[in-house]
């Protein structure tokens, strides 16, 4: 017990005389751009939950390669001091 091709003609036909063709252009066009926005916004907000995830996974591995580097590099100098300095100049 479906709709059968015929009552959706009469619809149509019910539909075009209230409206008119312009304005059903005008609401087919309109109909399109939204749906062609929806599919852009959800494909870039994929785009985005993707690069988010790939941040994630390279913040968590500088994270562990900073936890198994636990060595610090440092090259220690000697400060000399006034008192070696007066050592080391020549005797008049």
């Amino acid at each position: 017990m479906g709709i059968s091709i015929w009552q959706l003609l009469i619809i149509l036909a019910i539909v075009l005389v209230i409206f008119g063709a312009k304005r059903l252009k005008n609401v087919g066009s309109d109909l399109g751009g939204a749906i062609k926005g929806f599919k852009k916004a959800v494909s870039e907000d994929d785009e985005k939950k993707a690069a988010d995830q790939a941040t994630a996974e390279g913040q968590k591995n500088i994270a562990a390669d900073q936890k198994s580097d636990n060595v610090f590099d440092a090259q220690a100098t000697e400060k000399k001091t006034e008192t070696d300095a007066d050592s080391q100049k020549p005797k008049v």
